[in-house]
């Protein structure tokens, strides 16, 4: 699955297109991955799940996806017709 924004430090932001509810992203890199929903109506996102990933790597995650958060909730109603 192609990456949904560009790379950041080397990990990658996805959304599988045969994935399920509640609205959510991927953030994956080389030993290290995370699940972050998407809360588009309150304008934040919540950690989900965390593999490798130290506390400071995902605070500069949450605040990208934050920052990018209408462009990944358009990707997420686009890919599954819903949000």
């Amino acid at each position: 699955m192609p990456s949904v924004l560009p790379p950041l430090k080397g990990w990658r932001v996805v959304i599988y297109s045969n994935d399920h509810r509640p609205p959510h992203v991927h953030v994956v890199g080389p030993g290290v991955q995370a699940r972050f929903e998407l809360l588009c109506d309150l304008g934040q996102v919540r950690l989900m799940s965390n593999v490798g990933f130290t506390l400071s790597q995902l605070h500069v995650i949450a605040a990208y996806l934050v920052k990018h958060l209408d462009r990944l909730c358009g990707e997420w109603g686009r890919i599954h017709g819903h949000l």
